[in-house]
Parts: structure tokens; sequence; C-alpha cells
């Protein structure tokens, strides 16, 4: 059991604990976890995800991410915008994503949205919120790690005021940590400050 301190991972090396708990874990920690995500339809993929993954493990949805990009015909919020209500049932009906309708009906409407913005609106938003790294300690453990912070707070706000679904601040915080707003690789962890 970890005191929440970072771990020897299957190398050797440090890392945070989490990434140790499933192999696919180790992946996605080193290669992809807090490094810069940008353009809207990258964004658009890590929001929708991180909606999906609320009340679930994130391990659930790394797995099926597969299956969410055929379904969401790859995050392409041009296309996902013109999704018909047939598609919205084959949605329903797909065991390769998590088959919520809220969570479904949230991503769609979302999509509709965002064709609407003019291009790299969502990217310049989501990054306008991303705070100071000096004003940010390395986490020495997990309970160092905010489940929310200010601007994952103002950063949800901004979303909905646009008309955004299922973005609340702890969607907000996951994301900003997910696509290198922020560093919370813990601090002898070998991927922190890898960016």
């Amino acid at each position: 059991m970890s005191d929440g301190t970072a771990l020897a991972g299957p190398d050797g090396a440090l890392r945070c604990p989490w990434a140790l708990s499933a192999p696919e874990y180790v992946t996605y920690h080193d290669e992809e976890w807090g490094r810069p995500v940008r353009g809207d339809d990258a964004l658009y993929e890590r929001l929708t995800l991180e909606a999906f993954q609320s009340g679930l493990s994130w391990i659930t949805i790394l797995r099926r991410r597969p299956g969410f990009r055929t379904a969401f015909a790859g995050f392409e919020i041009a296309s996902v915008a013109a999704f018909t209500d047939a598609d919205r049932e084959r949605l329903l009906a797909d065991p390769g994503i998590i088959r919520n309708r809220a969570k479904i009906d949230a991503a769609l409407a979302n999509a509709r949205v965002l064709a609407e913005w003019a291009p790299d609106d969502l990217d310049t938003l989501i990054w306008s919120h991303a705070p100071d790294p000096a004003t940010r300690p390395a986490p020495k453990t997990l309970a160092d790690v905010p489940p929310v912070t200010p601007e994952s707070t103002a950063l949800s706000k901004a979303l909905k005021k646009r008309g955004l679904r299922f973005v609340g601040p702890t969607t907000a915080y996951a994301l900003m940590q997910a696509c290198g707003l922020v560093d919370d690789h813990l601090e002898t962890c070998v991927a922190r400050g890898a960016l």
C-alpha cells in the first residue's frame, strides 16, 4: 500500500503510484498524462472522455478509448456535430463505449456548440486558464494534489457560460492535469517536468 509518494515501476524508475495499478497506466502516465494537448478536436476528445469518466475509473475509459474514437468519428467536432438521431441510437447500443444516455447527449450537444465557435476558440479558452507554473510547487504525495482549483472552477464556469455540458470543476481539473495545463506528477516522479 502506497503512502501517496512515488513508487518504483517495472523499470525501477519512480512514478506516481496510480500509474502502477494497471499495465496500461504506465504508458499513459509516461507518454501522455500531463503533456500539452493543443487543438480544438484533441481538446474536445479529452473533455468528452473526462466527462464519460465521471463516476468511473479512468482505466475503464482508457481501455475503451479506441472504441470511443471509432464511435465518435475520431472526435472531429464538425463530424460529431452532424450526428443524427440514428447516430445517437447507434452510440447508445455500442458496447465499445460507456452507454450513458446523459453523457452521450452531452458529447453530441457539446460538439454542436463547439462547431459554432471560431477555429482555436476552445484551445484558447482552455489554455487561458492554465496557472503560472511558478505558483504551483511540485506535489510530494498524492494528498498534495487537489481535486479542484480556483482555475478549474473558473474554467468550468467559462465553458458552461459558452453552452458546454458535463464540465464541472472536478472534470475541468482532470482535463487540466491530463492536457498539461498543470504538472501534477509527483516531485520525485520520472515524468515530472517532462513537458
